[in-house]
């Protein structure tokens, strides 16, 4: 099962600021761990939502609203996307992840498409597949 594990913005990362060098070095040493794991399938840091657009839809209508947003706990610094066996060992890892006091991740289960049943049919998996085969 794919998890997607979502670092929660802090004042810190919406001002912008970098992670300094150790930081880095840090948090390389845990995405080499992922990898080494086989369990990392992507994974990255977010700019600021200065830097950001949310397009909201009302009655087929889409509006775009440029960034800043002010609600910083409801906003994403960066990400991973894993694979693994259960939530049990993506709590697991992400336990260990270097971060920063008072930071949070947040842990979401990416749908597969056998969780859709009926919804979806044969013909709509293999015309998906066929158009992820191309990007």
């Amino acid at each position: 099962m794919r998890f997607m594990v979502m670092v929660r913005a802090t004042a810190d990362s919406e001002s912008g600021r970098l992670p300094t060098r150790e930081e880095f070095e840090r948090m390389g040493e845990f995405n080499e761990q992922l990898i080494k794991a086989g369990i990392m399938l992507a994974g990255e840091g977010l700019q600021p939502s200065s830097k950001g657009a949310r397009i909201r839809f009302d009655e087929g209508r889409a509006t775009v609203i440029d960034g800043p947003f002010a609600e910083t706990k409801e906003l994403i610094a960066g990400y991973w996307l894993v694979q693994v066996k259960s939530k049990e060992e993506a709590v697991e890892w992400f336990s260990r992840a270097p971060m920063q006091p008072g930071w949070t991740l947040e842990l979401r289960q990416v749908y597969e498409v056998e969780d859709f049943g009926d919804n979806v049919t044969p013909e709509m998996i293999a015309r998906e597949e066929q158009l992820r085969s191309r990007a």
